[in-house]
């Protein structure tokens, strides 16, 4: 039997000589197109012959290893010889010479090392050109039809998964063998004998069946390495392109499992895995399956979002196929996956609609998803639910909207969607089995009232404050969110005042006293938004009783909100109105509102600030400078102090109101001071309190001097400043120290503060009204000749600017000035 086998070794050995002169030969005289790769070709056989002469001589060959390496060899000389008679050798020619060339090298290394006594200089030469076939690549990228294993490894992993020097395996039950028991580089070198069998077409369906051989690759898949995992993947993708029927044997759970694991590796092998799924999803078992295992879904939402675009194309078939199943689009929807809940929502049956609305409304969601939601049309068929369903589907789909409703897009969706009619007759209607409806009904109202959008509907402010009496607390809460916002719309104008005309603030009055304190603060801010505008019947409108409410919220420890809903309120009083003055100096609200101040800064947050704003609006009315005795009693409760603190952290509408309540106390400071030669005085008086600018002795208490209450340096820092809506205000206080007793005296104290070039900068970039102050300012100062001359350049460039290009109303005090400063003759056509 033995000396049978060499004899059989040495013929095959002697075909093979001969099959190599054929091969060159055909090659040789190729007048193929493909010319440089059949020349590189045929020099890599025709080294071979020698070697084969070698191996014809060797008598020390191991027998049973050394005829199957030869028979391996003799099938690929046979496709080689095939390939080069071929007319038409393959669809991607290059990649074909290329995987013959190579699996020659294969087989030649079998041979390698089957025989383990070959002589040295020979050994090194077949395993040269081992190396050198191995190694052969051309350029086939463009007729490249799918990834091979081999692309996993590097060169020296393909050499050395073919060949190793203890063992040659050849058969199929040791490459299983290998794939199922082998370590990491014993099944590397499995998988890829395996792939070439699969390539080649050499391995039945039969021996796949029999092998279980797609059973033992999923296995071996849960344990791999990362290369080797790719691998495999791409070596079962191959087994079902070579025949579909093998997807029946990955249908197990198993296997899936493993397979939805790679979907959380490495960017390659996820996207091989999602591929594989994908190949998969036909079979119902299977869509049924990976549905089922925990995580798939969130993975493959990911995978779809990722800039890969054909992972995501992948993804995104999978997930489609997966969603026939309505647990699946739920999930595919918390990971935010939301195009097949969404066709649910159009086209599904009543109960899956209502599902997926039940579904979205309990769902936590980012503004970014329920852009998402909005963008692919979830708004329109959940109105349609809400507005022709049933109970059920009403419910669902007003929760749904509900949650998507705080996005500002969407709300502009809700508008075109027609909802805001829908949402006001439910809220109107009194079946008792839509009651339970009106409470989302309203809270999505209240977030569409956010859009000035919303103004477009008439009447609909008026509907939601008929609609207060007849609520239950929280529904009233939401009505009254939603009449907030639309009266606090800038072109909310001719809204506001059909509200007040229609009785809206008495209307509203009753909650200040039995709502509770979340009605009571939205009533206090819709009644402080509609108190601005027309002011003079709103004390009629509020009642005595009703201020004196107000006025005790204020100094009841209410929220910040409260306190300064209530003070907007008060100061939104007409001023004039001396009946309200004295209810609220009765009330004790004037040391009240002076220790609100106290605790103002810098760091002091928007509603404090906006808080100081109103108060310095209701100071006005206590510094009338038609009531002395009033200026007084206001003083002496510390309201001076209070108003400069608000000149140095209050905001530009504090500082302006602040400014304007010390220019009513100091119009009155030159007829309180005390004269320098009074004779009743029993001691005479500290120097200290000497007034330069009103030539007498001053206090802020007893003659409300700007002077002695150090108000003068920040009034002028106001001016420096760049926010401009004080200016008027500021001047105005500056102007009472310009008056004709004192202008002179008053014009040095405001040279003294940089007062002048302030002023003067008013005029280059302050409103008309302050501008016009301005130049009555600069009118006075400048009839001193020292200002004249200090101030003169840089005031002549803005005046005369101002006198060519300001508003006509101004070029007469602009040329007076101009002339005062000698600029400009006196009979100017400017007078």
């Amino acid at each position: 039997m033995m000396g049978t086998e060499i004899e059989t070794s040495s013929e095959i050995v002697f075909e093979e000589r001969t099959s190599v002169d054929e091969v060159a030969s055909v090659t040789k005289d190729s007048e193929s197109s493909l010319g440089e790769a059949f020349t590189e070709f045929s020099l890599l056989i025709k080294k071979l012959s020698p070697l084969l002469d070698e191996l014809r001589k060797n008598n020390l060959v191991d027998r049973d290893a050394i005829y199957k390496a030869i028979e391996s060899l003799e099938v690929e000389f046979y496709r080689a010889k095939n390939l080069l008679s071929s007319t038409n050798i393959h669809s991607s020619p290059l990649k074909h010479i290329e995987d013959v060339t190579q699996n020659l090298g294969r087989s030649l290394g079998l041979v390698l090392f089957a025989g383990h006594e070959v002589s040295m200089a020979n050994k090194e030469k077949i395993e040269a050109l081992h190396k050198e076939m191995m190694s052969t690549k051309f350029d086939w990228c463009s007729q490249r039809e799918s990834v091979s294993v081999n692309d996993v490894f590097t060169e020296e992993d393909s050499e050395e998964g073919i060949v190793e020097e203890d063992r040659i395996i050849l058969d199929i039950k040791d490459v299983v063998f290998q794939l199922s028991s082998g370590n990491d580089e014993e099944s590397k070198r499995a998988i890829l004998q395996l792939d070439a069998l699969v390539r080649e077409n050499t391995i039945t369906d039969q021996t796949i069946d029999d092998e279980s051989i797609i059973s033992v690759l999923c296995n071996r898949l849960s344990s791999s390495k990362s290369n080797n995992r790719l691998a495999i993947i791409r070596l079962l993708r191959s087994m079902i392109r070579k025949n579909d029927k093998n997807k029946e044997k990955m249908e197990e759970v198993g296997c899936l499992s493993v397979l939805v694991k790679s979907l959380t590796r490495d960017v390659e092998e996820r996207k091989e895995a999602v591929a594989l799924l994908t190949s998969l999803s036909d079979i119902p078992a299977v869509r049924r399956r990976i549905g089922r295992i925990q995580g798939c879904i969130l993975m493959l939402v990911s995978i779809y979002n990722e800039e890969d675009q054909e992972a995501s194309n992948d993804a995104g078939r999978l997930l489609n196929a997966l969603s026939n199943n309505i647990q699946n689009v739920l999930n595919m929807a918390e990971a935010g996956y939301f195009k097949p809940l969404i066709k649910y929502l159009k086209e599904g049956s009543d109960m899956s609609k209502v599902l997926m609305a039940t579904a979205l409304s309990r769902m936590q969601l980012t503004d970014q998803r329920k852009a998402s939601l909005g963008e692919y049309g979830a708004i329109e068929p959940l109105v349609n639910m809400f507005s022709r369903g049933k109970f059920e589907a009403k419910l669902s789909a007003l929760s749904a909207l509900q949650n998507l409703s705080s996005l500002k897009d969407n709300i502009q969706r809700l508008i075109s969607s027609g909802v805001v009619v829908h949402l006001l007759q439910l809220l109107f209607s009194v079946t008792s089995v839509l009651m339970t409806l009106r409470e989302p009904a309203s809270a999505i109202l209240a977030m569409i009232a956010q859009s000035e959008r919303i103004l477009d509907k008439p009447d609909v402010a008026q509907q939601m404050l008929s609609l207060l009496n007849l609520s239950s607390p929280v529904i009233q809460c939401h009505l009254l969110n939603a009449l907030n916002s639309i009266a606090g719309h800038t072109s909310a104008v001719k809204v506001r005042k059909k509200m007040k005309e229609n009785g809206g603030i008495q209307l509203l009055i009753p909650f200040l006293v039995y709502g509770n304190s979340k009605i009571r603060s939205s009533v206090l801010q819709l009644i402080y938004t509609l108190s601005k505008g027309d002011q003079q019947d709103l004390a009629q409108q509020l009642g005595e009783m009703n201020i004196n409410i107000i006025a005790g919220i204020i100094s009841q420890s209410t929220p910040e909100s409260e306190k300064a809903a209530a003070v907007g309120i008060l100061s939104n009083l007409p001023s004039s109105d001396r009946k309200v003055t004295d209810m609220l100096k009765h009330a004790n609200m004037l040391p009240t509102l002076v220790s609100m101040l106290s605790s103002l800064s810098a760091a002091s947050t928007p509603t404090a600030m906006r808080t100081a704003e109103s108060i310095a609006g209701v100071l006005i009315r206590f510094t009338a400078p038609s009531d002395k005795k009033l200026q007084h009693f206001s003083a002496n409760q510390g309201v001076i102090a209070a108003l400069v603190k608000l000149l140095v952290h209050g905001s530009v509408v504090a500082k302006s109101r602040a400014a304007t309540c010390l220019a009513q106390l100091s119009q009155n400071s030159l007829s309180l001071k005390k004269s320098r030669k009074s004779n009743w005085l029993c001691a005479p008086p500290s120097m200290d309190g000497y007034c330069e600018v009103h030539d007498g002795y001053c206090s802020p208490k007893s003659t409300f001097c700007l002077i002695k209450a150090d108000a003068v340096a920040h009034l002028i820092r106001v001016l420096e400043g760049t926010e401009r809506e004080a200016d008027e205000a500021v001047l105005s206080s500056l102007a009472t120290l310009l008056q004709d007793e004192i202008w002179e005296n008053g014009s040095y104290l405001i040279a003294k503060y940089s007062g002048i070039q302030a002023i003067i900068k008013v005029l280059e970039y302050g409103t008309v009204k302050a501008q016009e102050k301005a130049l009555w300012n600069l009118e006075r100062i400048f009839r001193v000749e020292s200002h004249r001359v200090q101030h003169c350049e840089f005031a002549q460039v803005v005046l005369i600017d101002l006198a060519q290009n300001g508003d006509p109303k101004l070029k007469p005090a602009s040329a007076k000035l101009l002339a005062q400063l000698e600029l400009l003759q006196a009979q100017s056509s400017y007078f």
